[in-house]
């Protein structure tokens, strides 16, 4: 059987609680990182950070910044994916 390649759009909110008492810097280093991708569109708020993007290709950013930031110790994310682009500008 052939396999069909099907573009997913995703969704993902995260959170990012650095346990230090200096945090503002991580969070904001690791959404700098994040808008240096053309392949997702990042919005932040003061609340969350929101990823809009192609699923596999956006979780391997994601995956690969959250792993920089854990070079902190005591680095948390909370995360929320849904499997739709949720993206304001678009709705």
């Amino acid at each position: 059987m052939q396999q069909i390649d099907i573009v997913m759009k995703a969704s993902v909110e995260i959170s990012y609680y650095p346990l230090k008492e200096v945090y503002i810097a991580p969070i904001q280093g690791f959404i700098d990182r994040l808008n240096e991708y053309k392949a997702i569109k990042v919005r932040t708020n003061t609340m969350s950070t929101h990823v809009f993007g192609e699923y596999f290709e956006m979780m391997e950013i994601i995956t690969r910044e959250i792993h920089k930031s854990f070079e902190l110790p005591g680095s948390i994310f909370v995360m929320k994916i849904i499997n739709a682009d949720l993206d304001p500008d678009k709705q």
